[in-house]
């Protein structure tokens, strides 16, 4: 998408400071964190929302998943747990149409969370 920001930034095209990226995905810090550790993950390709994936996608949100999860215990952030956070669509409070997985630790996360 040629105005998707995070597709800028798989292309290089906006600055990040890249904390993962494999052949699937690229990880980085977000501008608005609301946790010690808050975490962007996104597909590089690009899809709009959780709700827009296809049979095609799984695939990658698999690989997605499982490259969070490796990434946290690098971080060992499974001491002390985390929470992976997907909004879809604007009442969700989805901003950036690209899908994305918030990683979020470092403190004690309350319940339910909105």
């Amino acid at each position: 998408m040629i105005d998707c920001i995070f597709c800028k930034i798989v292309k290089k095209i906006i600055p990040a400071k890249i904390l993962f990226e494999s052949e699937n995905s690229i990880a980085f810090p977000d501008i608005s964190p609301t946790a010690p550790t808050h975490i962007l993950f996104i597909p590089k390709k690009h899809i709009e929302s959780l709700d827009k994936l296809s049979i095609d996608d799984e695939k990658i949100i698999g690989k997605l998943m499982i490259e969070i999860s490796e990434f946290a215990r690098s971080q060992s952030l499974e001491k002390n747990g985390y929470r992976i956070v997907n909004n879809m669509g604007k009442d969700a409070g989805q901003t950036v149409f690209h899908i994305h997985f918030h990683l979020l630790a470092g403190r004690e996360f309350n319940w339910p969370p909105g």
